[in-house]
């Protein structure tokens, strides 16, 4: 693999220029950062004990690329009790983009059979603020 700059390159090699965080999405004080060096977010990582101190048993999923490091992330996250939805378009899939259809679809259906759910973010955010009491008081008449 070549980086940016012309040189030799490999993937998941923490601190390497294909790791950095997106200045965007800079950590703030008491956000949990994780590294990961295989496709799947739970392999060898804390990423299970911090959901499970958490109590966390819904995982809400977005990330690059969906064949690969999504679902198997998802599979995983399965394998470990957790119920998963993908947030289909916040997820990508840059293997096959000349083709007439990329991995993405295939992945999406394979979640939505077996794995867990899927939805668009829209649709998320609009079952998240429906099922808001506040929300709902809100908008009932007095």
């Amino acid at each position: 693999m070549q980086a940016p700059g012309g040189g030799e390159s490999r993937i998941l090699i923490r601190d390497t220029w294909n790791t950095d965080i997106l200045s965007e999405l800079t950590p703030e004080l008491g956000d949990v950062v994780l590294y990961k060096h295989r496709f799947s977010g739970f392999f060898e990582t804390e990423l299970d004990a911090v959901l499970r101190r958490l109590g966390t048993k819904h995982l809400i999923v977005t990330g690059c690329t969906t064949s690969i490091c999504v679902e198997a992330t998802i599979r995983d996250a399965l394998f470990r009790d957790y119920s998963c939805v993908l947030l289909e378009d916040c997820a990508g899939e840059p293997i096959g983009y000349d083709l007439p259809r990329s991995n993405h679809d295939a992945s999406l259906l394979t979640i939505q059979v077996l794995l867990g759910w899927t939805s668009s973010s829209a649709e998320f955010i609009h079952a998240l603020v429906a099922r808001d009491p506040a929300s709902a008081a809100a908008e009932t008449p007095s």
